[in-house]
């Protein structure tokens, strides 16, 4: 009779042991999921940039700095970096976007140039994608590190070597009030 007992209970474990692995194994591949789409708007936004800066390029007499922080992050290996470095390359590019969208303000003919019109549509437009993307790969990741964290689901999440993930946070420009001028 005790015999059937520890058979039980070590039947129960193991059952518990599974479905655990298999969560995790489910919300990984989840989070990698909501990367790789996250990632196809970061790709998408990462080759619209020569093309904004090609067209910027004609009004930048003192934007200089502008251009070339841009052009130096553009010019990484985006394919070769981890998803750690695109994401804080992603946040810093984001920074020179910002700068470049507002040299459109300083320069009336740029901002009426129609392929500046149609690149910064565009940048617009998957600027929103990249948003929306962020949101759901964020609660994936939010939803792994919790199983990740919480017990009992960490102690084997330890054993099989699962660790957390990093959120997509907004960058300190991101965080900050745009100021509007009429």
């Amino acid at each position: 009779m005790g015999l059937y007992i520890i058979i039980a209970i070590v039947i129960i474990i193991l059952i518990a042991l599974f479905i655990t692995y298999n969560s995790f194994v489910k919300l990984n591949n989840k989070v990698k999921e909501a990367f790789a789409t996250m990632d196809a708007y970061l790709k998408k936004r990462w080759d619209l940039i020569p093309n904004l800066v090609e067209t910027v390029k004609g009004y930048e007499s003192h934007e200089k700095a502008t251009l070339k922080e841009v052009i130096e992050l553009r010019n990484s290996a985006y394919d070769k970096m981890s998803d750690n470095e695109k994401i804080k390359t992603n946040e810093e590019l984001s920074k020179g976007i910002n700068k470049l969208m507002a040299l459109a303000e300083s320069y009336p003919d740029l901002k009426a140039n129609e392929n500046f019109k149609d690149l910064s549509n565009q940048l617009t437009k998957v600027e929103e994608d990249i948003v929306n993307s962020r949101k759901y790969y964020n609660a994936t990741v939010r939803d792994f590190n919790n199983k990740v964290e919480m017990f009992p689901s960490n102690i084997i999440a330890k054993i099989f070597g699962y660790k957390s993930k990093n959120m997509f946070e907004a960058s300190e420009v991101e965080r900050q009030n745009i100021e509007v001028e009429l």
